[in-house]
């Protein structure tokens, strides 16, 4: 018998999510049912609801989340009744070509199925009460009671972290510390700027800081996001309305740019910004996105020099390594996240908490569910 439970579906774009009662599948041999405790509005789901993003609709969007084990499949020995796991929207099947290169976020049965809004094993695990099939963005479809998933996309972490603060790992600071700690090649000492303050942002600020380096220049629109980043460890907070980002690395550096930049505004002005701000031979990691239909130029000269460019969509991430050691940052004292939650809600108030993000005044707006 399948479970019924409130989630938040995206019938259409451009309109509020709708919160109703769905079904949702029993789970396969290899999956887990878990219940959802907390789960972050990012800006990813924003793209989908706007329509900058496309995938098939009715859809479940949620994909930064939280939540304890309630059910295991009978092939499931890795995972357990009432473990306290963060979702993980990168499944992969470990032997692909891309899998074998060490690449799971470009695993060919991920990249296949993501488009479909299907899970890993290609089923739809949930339908509208009027027995209609929904969709899962990511992999997931966290904003709902329960979700059934794969269980390698549910990754044990120690019971002592609170869901809010968990649930911020799975996405956000994943790819924003990842960035610095696992793509970027971050030396003790270097000068690293980050151009975007939201939630990715400040946590690669964090990252960098981690990472060892010596300087980091955080540069946003908003004074408050860049007063939070030098609390975060940032040293140079610059306000792209009042100052020049490039001007400033290269002031910073005696004239040369920062080693390494960290991208995560995700805009054509910010993209450029970092090929004339890095220095040659440094290193900028692109983290921000633009509708995928959009063109960004480049001054010729400015990608010379034998400058690094690579785009990151998850910080490098080995869930099943990388989470439990943020957790444990976080428990420690060394990683920061009550700071990024600058709102909670239920499910009833998540169209307030996406109108929020789309003016752009919040960080993160946690759902609790």
């Amino acid at each position: 018998m399948s479970l019924t439970c409130r989630a938040a579906v995206l019938h259409q774009s451009g309109a509020p999510l709708s919160v109703e009662r769905i079904s949702i599948a029993q789970p396969a041999p290899t999956d887990v049912v878990v219940k959802m405790r907390a789960a972050g509005l990012c800006h990813t789901d924003l793209e989908v609801i706007d329509g900058s993003l496309r995938y098939p609709l009715p859809m479940i969007l949620g994909h930064e989340a939280a939540g304890i084990v309630e059910e295991v499949g009978s092939a499931v020995g890795d995972v357990k009744v009432g473990d306290h796991v963060i979702l993980s929207w990168n499944p992969h099947c470990g032997h692909c070509f891309q899998c074998d290169r060490a690449q799971p976020i470009l695993c060919e049965t991920y990249l296949a199925r993501g488009a479909e809004g299907v899970h890993f094993d290609g089923a739809s695990k949930a339908w509208l009460a009027t027995g209609g099939r929904l969709t899962h963005l990511m992999f997931l479809g966290a904003f709902s009671e329960y979700v059934v998933l794969p269980a390698q996309q549910a990754i044990v972490v120690p019971k002592d972290i609170p869901f809010d603060r968990a649930c911020l790992i799975g996405c956000g600071v994943m790819t924003g510390v990842g960035a610095a700690l696992n793509v970027a090649d971050i030396g003790h000492g270097d000068t690293v700027m980050v151009i975007g303050c939201g939630a990715v942002g400040l946590a690669a600020v964090q990252g960098a800081r981690l990472a060892g380096a010596g300087a980091i220049i955080a540069v946003d629109l908003d004074d408050a996001k860049l007063a939070l980043a030098r609390h975060l460890g940032a040293t140079l907070a610059i306000n792209a309305t009042r100052e020049d980002p490039v001007e400033i690395a290269k002031d910073a550096t005696q004239g040369r740019g920062a080693d390494v930049i960290l991208e995560s505004a995700g805009h054509p002005l910010a993209f450029r910004q970092t090929a004339e701000a890095v220095r040659p031979g440094g290193e900028v990691i692109w983290l921000g996105k633009i509708d995928v239909t959009r063109d960004v130029s480049f001054r010729w000269g400015a990608l010379m020099g034998e400058k690094r460019f690579r785009r990151s969509s998850y910080g490098g991430a080995r869930p099943r390594r990388d989470f439990p050691l943020l957790a444990q940052a976080y428990l420690d004292g060394r990683l920061k996240l009550d700071e990024l939650i600058t709102g909670r809600c239920g499910l009833d108030g998540i169209n307030d908490g996406f109108d929020a993000l789309r003016r752009g005044q919040s960080i993160r707006t946690v759902v609790a569910l």
